[in-house]
């Protein structure tokens, strides 16, 4: 293959970044490769230290793919104009920061091939995601059997040091208080790690009349929430908030 435009989609993951490693080594000499990250305000500012470090490894400069009706990349903005923070097909955050940030760089931007970090072990949500999303994947990780342990261990022998939202208990990069969750666990982690955050989305929901978690089958607002309710662990929470967010498997734990 040669004189492609390949896009990385970034999402400040291990997968990604190693899937970005990969496409750089298997076809940079030949094409255009060019890495993108959708920055959201609301995610740890660690994960700015860790998207820095992940573009020294690939040398190459990561940019930034933005909605500009949404400059300043603010979930908390979308949701005020919006008046509200979750739908039942979705979260206007995505929409917003996510889909039209992407479907913009797309329209000012020719690409060929998109590169997302779909592991060996996601198989199953790569083929949804070309059936319903877009067909024109490298599915480089899966190609390579590489798993999302393994990307782990990929950046730690690369002395990469994980985004510091993943030592503080949370299954994944995301937003910090991510309105996609509906689990009572995941709340309560909130509640304890990052108290103010949890009042804001609490008051907000509030609000805008949105019950975030589910006890019981039952739709609750935050501030009822008791603080010793739990779910499934949160490890077995596998919703995501990449540039193409989608949900492998449901948030209702």
């Amino acid at each position: 293959m040669e004189g492609q435009n390949i896009v990385i989609w970034f999402s400040c993951g291990a997968a990604s970044a190693v899937a970005a490693k990969k496409t750089i080594e298997k076809y940079g000499a030949n094409n255009n490769i060019r890495v993108v990250n959708n920055p959201v305000k609301e995610e740890h500012p660690d994960n700015i230290r860790f998207l820095q470090d992940v573009e020294s490894w690939l040398g190459v400069e990561i940019e930034s793919a933005i909605n500009s009706k949404y400059p300043l990349c603010s979930a908390v903005q979308v949701w005020d104009d919006r008046k509200a923070m979750s739908f039942p097909m979705g979260a206007p955050c995505t929409i917003e920061l996510k889909k039209n940030a992407r479907k913009e760089f797309e329209d000012n931007n020719h690409i060929d091939w998109h590169v997302l970090g779909f592991t060996y072990d996601e198989i199953k949500r790569h083929e949804r995601f070309i059936l319903g999303e877009r067909s024109n994947v490298l599915p480089v990780l899966i190609e390579e059997k590489i798993t999302k342990a393994m990307c782990f261990d990929i950046l730690r022998m690369n002395n990469i040091k994980m985004p510091e939202i993943y030592n503080l208990g949370y299954p994944n990069a995301n937003c910090i208080g991510c309105v996609k969750a509906t689990s009572p666990t995941y709340w309560n982690h909130v509640r304890k790690v990052h108290p103010e955050i949890f009042e804001q989305r609490a008051a907000q929901s509030r609000k805008y009349g949105v019950r975030l978690v589910r006890v019981g089958g039952e739709r609750i607002f935050l501030d009822e929430l008791d603080e010793n309710a739990i779910g499934r662990p949160m490890k077995t929470m596998q919703f995501e908030c990449g540039i193409f967010c989608e949900e492998e498997t449901t948030n209702e734990l």
